[in-house]
């Protein structure tokens, strides 16, 4: 069900994207209750498990929390919990036209694409993963959100201030910023200044998604080399370039990404212009789809994170 087709009266045609979660929406439990009602999901647990070297669907379901957070075993769980998902959602018939991830969430939306395997990207994310944390490791920095202020004026008060730059374009109202620890605290009182109404440092282990953590690139590209990439089956959307890209550029971008924005609320405004008219969170949490009725209206956000959350989008999207 990628698509309703065009009916005789002129109603809109239905296109759905699959959305993939980043870092942050992993929790303990993710994935687990597909795993025990699909064998699609339960087979993509398998494979991970067998190119990880030891068992993803145990971790998923006792964590706990606190290994679950590591950023080395978040990014190869967190894809796997999500590919899990989106296999569940394919084996019920859904399909989609496009498939987009909030950063680390790139990697889920690969497979969901038809581009990487599930034991390519559990690789891939668990060399990302180590790459990451031994750059904020070398280059120490923080990041935080600031709500309130236009997407202008947070470029405008990063661009005054040495050392801080945007990491995401959430939604309007809400961009994260990333750079050293004294830069963002001058950030956050930059931002309050000028009205923010929140300015909240983050739980997180680096600068992500800034030249701080920009030479992760340089760890994780031997492994990206190494990969095979497939021409998509669907379209894959980066929020690097905020276009559909096939797979001989996938290298570059996902070496890029490591200190580039996420560009998040530019990318489903430019599917919204293409005429996607769904979009469904695949995945643990539901923090994408806040964010798409934020960034715009007309599109449906919707959520599958377990059976439940499948019945209830199944139902959406059979009455269009």
């Amino acid at each position: 069900m990628g698509y309703v087709p065009d009916s005789l009266d002129g109603e809109r045609r239905m296109k759905i994207a699959f959305c993939f979660p980043g870092q942050g929406s992993q929790t303990v439990g993710m994935g687990v209750a597909f795993a025990e009602a699909s064998p699609a999901a339960a087979a993509v647990f398998a494979q991970a498990s067998e190119a990880y070297g030891s068992d993803l669907l145990d971790l998923c379901r006792t964590g706990p929390q606190s290994v679950l957070d590591q950023t080395e075993i978040t990014q190869p769980a967190l894809t796997t919990a999500s590919a899990a998902c989106h296999a569940a959602v394919r084996e019920a018939g859904i399909t989609a036209d496009v498939a987009i991830g909030h950063s680390a969430g790139e990697y889920a939306a690969l497979i969901a694409a038809g581009v990487l395997s599930v034991a390519d990207a559990v690789h891939l994310t668990r060399a990302r993963g180590v790459a990451t944390a031994a750059a904020a490791a070398r280059n120490p920095g923080a990041m935080a959100a600031i709500i309130g202020l236009e997407d202008e004026q947070v470029e405008q008060l990063c661009a005054g201030i040495d050392g801080v730059w945007v990491a995401n374009y959430n939604c309007p109202g809400q961009i994260v910023i990333s750079g050293t620890d004294d830069a963002i605290d001058e950030a956050i009182a930059a931002a309050t200044a000028a009205g923010a109404r929140r300015a909240p440092k983050l739980a997180v282990s680096g600068a992500f998604h800034s030249p701080l953590t920009a030479a992760a690139a340089d760890d994780l590209r031997p492994a990206l080399e190494a990969a095979t990439f497939s021409s998509p089956t669907i379209g894959f959307f980066s929020t690097v370039t905020c276009q559909r890209e096939e797979e001989d550029e996938l290298v570059d971008i996902l070496t890029r990404q490591l200190g580039a924005p996420v560009r998040f609320t530019q990318a489903i405004r430019v599917l919204a212009a293409d005429g996607v008219t769904h979009c469904v969170e695949i995945g643990p949490g539901g923090v994408l789809a806040g964010l798409m009725r934020r960034i715009d209206r007309s599109i449906t956000a919707l959520t599958i994170g377990d059976p439940e959350g499948l019945a209830k989008a199944r139902e959406v999207l059979d009455n269009g």
